[in-house]
């Protein structure tokens, strides 16, 4: 008896994968989130399977998520098949058909194939949610400095609110960077105020009495960005430069107007959200309207 139990360990021990061998926990994440769309990617098919490294889908997601706001079509699919698949992380339809979308609008075949067979609606927010349902998506480092905790909080708040008014809470950031460098009391030489520099009419519109009140501010200029994601279309390029410039500017000029300030704000704030496009759904609900007073100036 002990003998066949002896051996039957042995043979399970010659059968395991390769890849429990000398498994470890590879290098540390923010070495990892330094490296390149493709390289992430790369390691986070390691961490999803266990090839070589303790099997870490948490990890994984991490750098899938990292790779694919630079934009990165393979690992936007990757992160949609964990997603349909229920692979290490709780099944979401939803979110697997807004990362297949988002693959697919980058040209990805196998998105473009599974896409049309999801359950989603694909209309979702493209968040990255980990094996224990939290959000695990990193800010990349050299990106964004967290150091500070009002930054912190800023950042904690823009993720509890992102969802409502259904926004990557990565845009979101970005514009705050670019418009007011997280400084809840900073005016703009005309007259923009807040982390969101709303103008005056801004804030009237979306019901803001109190633009320098870090929580209104957020409120009015996420759902005024979401008016211009809707406007245009989710053509990110088109509603942040809309966001800067007016959303008159820019459908005169077909795109960003030819002014340098607002042709500088859009390189900052794609700098730090590469992603092209949006996914929007207003349900029917927003049409084009007359246009709305602009943001402000960063």
């Amino acid at each position: 008896m002990h003998r066949t139990l002896a051996l039957i360990a042995s043979l399970c021990a010659l059968l395991a994968p390769p890849a429990t061998l000398g498994a470890d926990s590879g290098p540390p994440l923010a070495r990892l989130l330094r490296f390149d769309a493709v390289t992430q990617t790369a390691w986070g098919e390691r961490y999803e399977h266990g090839e070589g490294v303790t099997r870490d889908y948490d990890r994984a997601v991490q750098l899938y998520c990292a790779a694919a706001r630079r934009g990165h079509a393979i690992a936007q699919y990757k992160l949609g098949w964990m997603y349909a698949n229920g692979r290490g992380v709780r099944r979401d339809d939803n979110l697997a058909a807004a990362w297949f979308k988002l693959a697919a609008e980058r040209g990805d075949p196998h998105a473009q194939r599974v896409l049309p067979h999801v359950g989603g609606q694909g209309s979702a927010t493209p968040r990255c949610v980990g094996t224990r349902r939290q959000a695990v998506e990193p800010f990349l480092p050299g990106q964004l400095n967290l150091s500070s905790p009002h930054r912190k909080a800023v950042v904690q708040a823009v993720q509890r609110l992102a969802e409502r008014y259904t926004l990557d809470p990565h845009l979101v950031i970005a514009v705050i960077q670019a418009e007011s460098g997280f400084d809840p009391q900073a005016v703009s030489p005309k007259g923009a105020m807040g982390l969101m520099q709303l103008m005056p009419g801004t804030a009237d519109r979306f019901g803001v009495r109190d633009p320098f009140d870090p929580e209104q501010n957020l409120k009015g200029g996420m759902a005024y960005l979401r008016w211009l994601l809707v406007y245009f279309n989710g053509n990110v390029v088109h509603a942040v430069a809309a966001y800067n410039a007016g959303e008159e500017a820019v459908a005169r000029h077909g795109g960003i107007p030819p002014y340098p300030e607002t042709q500088t704000y859009v390189q900052r704030v794609t700098a730090f959200y590469p992603n092209p496009v949006h996914p929007v759904s207003d349900g029917g609900k927003v049409a084009r309207r007359a246009p709305l007073p602009r943001a402000g100036d960063s």
